[in-house]
């Protein structure tokens, strides 16, 4: 089927006998132009079903009314749900939105930047790549175009950064094993260059620290890849010592769904024997027989809030902006994984 072509506004001003001015203002409900020209207008636009170019209008005036978005895993749980707050804040306050993703890839990360800038964001919202070792294309952007992070994010870069406390979230988990009355609380984490990661880190060595308990090298895990796979090989190391541990602190629900299934295996009874704490609230945390305890992130009032400040910064100029760290609460799920009775 031949496609039809794209009805531009000089057409619409030929047919009409109007200048280019007049018909684009009478699109845009503009108050200067009568309502018996704004009604021949729109119904020819109708009648040809033309669709304004949104770069070309962008161009015009400086403004396109999208957002770019960067984030390093479209299909993770926690992220779809970054992604939906960001969508509807971004909708009620009449902003679109393209969403990209890096992969956890640092190159690809900088072609997505270059994009969106081409594309004519207004500004870009961005969780970084596991592994960004320079910041110095983030900043670059940042002198061109407001931009506000979420998530993953990095102290060297001066910008609103939206994040969870993960190193107190971290603090309250491992504190809960603790108060019933584990005495050997493994983790299992990312290895270095996590921001997220060695902010939980922190948060597992504080509790342990706090509560006078002792900290073994031997059951501190780290893996590249922090998934159930991954989970359940750590766990079979951890059974696989002399001295096993009571208990697991995971930072990601994967990885601790991925312990209860090598638990379950070895017919070990979770939580009486070893308890499991997880990471991020995601549907398999209460799919998995125990269902995990863990913490819950709120997602979407994560992106929601990302949008308000990016919006705030995009239509205040001229406003001096104060760069700011948003901390968004999280809230500990215990399940039967760590429940005692």
């Amino acid at each position: 089927m031949q496609k039809k072509p794209t009805v531009t506004l000089k057409e619409l001003s030929q047919k009409l006998e109007l200048s280019i001015s007049t018909v684009s203002r009478a699109l845009n409900d503009h108050p200067d132009i009568s309502r018996s020209t704004k009604d021949r207008v729109q119904k020819l636009a109708k009648a040809l079903d033309y669709s304004p170019n949104l770069f070309a209008k962008g161009f015009r005036s400086h403004s396109t009314h999208i957002l770019g978005v960067i984030v390093p895993n479209i299909s993770h749980y926690f992220t779809s749900t970054i992604l939906k707050g960001i969508l509807d804040e971004a909708e009620t306050s009449g902003y679109r939105v393209i969403i990209s993703e890096s992969k956890n890839n640092e190159t690809k990360q900088t072609e997505m930047l270059k994009t969106m800038t081409q594309f004519g964001v207004d500004g870009i919202l961005i969780a970084l790549a596991r592994k960004t070792s320079s910041i110095n294309d983030v900043l670059q952007i940042l002198k061109r175009l407001p931009l506000v992070m979420f998530d993953k994010v990095s102290d060297k870069i001066p910008c609103t950064q939206v994040i969870i406390d993960d190193e107190e979230a971290a603090f309250n988990a491992v504190e809960h094993l603790i108060n019933i009355g584990k005495k050997r609380i493994a983790i299992i984490k990312e290895t270095e260059n996590s921001f997220n990661s060695e902010k939980r880190f922190l948060g597992y060595l504080r509790a342990l620290k706090e509560h006078n308990m002792p900290i073994d090298d031997k059951i501190i895990l780290s893996t590249e890849d922090i998934s159930l796979t991954n989970g359940r090989r750590l766990t079979n190391l951890l059974l696989s010592m002399k001295k096993r541990p009571d208990a697991i602190f995971a930072i990601t629900d994967n990885a601790g769904i991925g312990a209860i299934k090598a638990l379950n295996k070895f017919k070990v009874k979770v939580p009486e024997e070893i308890a499991v704490v997880g990471f991020s609230n995601s549907l398999g945390s209460t799919i998995i027989q125990p269902a995990l305890t863990t913490v819950d992130q709120p997602g979407s009032k994560i992106g929601r809030t990302a949008v308000k400040y990016l919006i705030e910064e995009i239509e205040n100029p001229k406003k001096d902006i104060v760069t700011k760290t948003i901390t968004v609460k999280t809230n500990l799920i215990v399940r039967d994984s760590s429940f005692k009775a």
